[in-house]
């Protein structure tokens, strides 16, 4: 009877003193990136090289695709758990019977401009000229829609296909114009190899303002804690590294040798302002305007409840 009194007491104070066995394995969680990684990203990026996940319980793996395209299929297929997608690509795919929602935000405003050489035309002067592009459908919108509001149509003006190669084609004389340029990328680029320009961002053209990126999952997964955990973990991030810019910088580019340069640099400065803090927040409003327009331009046939675009998964 000592013995097994003893026995029993040992166990007690074993487990009151955290002896139990080994700490729980930190939840795998693969984060699949929309292109290379740049200062878009921040929060990703800064969750995990300042431990916002770990402090989540989470291993997050954040992996660089070789496509656009690979986050979406990887999601339906479930072989990534979180991707990245921009506001309008989500709501036209929605409306084909895509199985992706919106988790989060990442960048809370279009980054999307028009952008021509600082002695290009002007958007009164668009007539007759070359516009480049990448992405058809939703692109030749947006320029229908700026080209309206002065006085122009689709039909004044040439879209060529210059596929991602949007500096390159402007800087080059290929095109006068492109649409699809990112404000906080093109531009610093073009600077820095001597090519001023001049970017008209499409929410001052007439196009609703949108969220130019955003987390998604595949809405099977939604009720998964790890997704609560990731999206409490980039909440912290996108806070601190606004508060403390070029700390977060520090810690941004350990993440991979070719972030530690001077178009990665300018850029952060450009980019840090549109991260969404807090990103949980859904803009129920803003996402059917989105739709709205996009139904008008008829990409989508009708407009859903905003409930079936997105969730927030930081609310109790």
């Amino acid at each position: 009877m000592l013995r097994r009194g003893l026995l029993a007491l040992f166990v007690m104070t074993s487990l009151l003193a955290g002896g139990a066995g080994p700490a729980a394995a930190a939840q795998k969680l693969r984060v699949l990136l929309d292109w290379f990684a740049n200062p878009s990203h921040a929060p990703i990026i800064v969750a995990k090289q300042k431990g916002f996940f770990a402090a989540e319980g989470l291993d997050v793996d954040v992996i660089v695709p070789s496509s656009a395209d690979d986050a979406t299929k990887l999601l339906i297929a479930r072989q990534a758990d979180v991707g990245i997608n921009y506001e309008p690509q989500l709501i036209m795919q929605q409306a084909e019977g895509v199985p992706l929602v919106r988790i989060g935000t990442i960048i809370d405003r279009p980054l999307t401009c028009l952008m021509v050489k600082s002695d290009g035309p002007a958007l009164d002067d668009l007539k007759g000229k070359k516009i480049g592009y990448s992405i058809g459908d939703l692109q030749t919108i947006l320029m229908r829609t700026i080209l309206a509001r002065h006085g122009l149509k689709l039909g004044d003006v040439e879209l060529v296909n210059v596929n991602f190669s949007l500096a390159s084609a402007l800087a080059s004389g290929q095109v006068d114009a492109v649409i699809g340029a990112y404000r906080n990328f093109e531009p610093i680029q073009l600077a820095m190899q001597g090519v001023s320009t001049h970017c008209y961002p499409v929410e001052e053209e007439g196009v609703p303002s949108y969220d130019e990126m955003v987390y998604v999952a595949n809405r099977g997964d939604v009720g998964r804690p790890e997704l609560k955990a990731f999206m409490d973990a980039v909440t912290k991030a996108a806070a601190w590294l606004k508060a403390n810019p070029d700390a977060a910088f520090d810690s941004f580019k350990t993440f991979a040798p070719e972030l530690d340069d001077e178009l990665n640099r300018r850029s952060w400065t450009v980019t840090v302002p549109a991260v969404a803090s807090p990103p949980g927040a859904l803009d129920k409003a803003g996402y059917e305007k989105v739709a709205a327009y996009l139904q008008a331009g008829g990409l989508i046939k009708e407009v859903l409840p905003p409930e079936r675009y997105g969730v927030d998964l930081t609310v109790p």
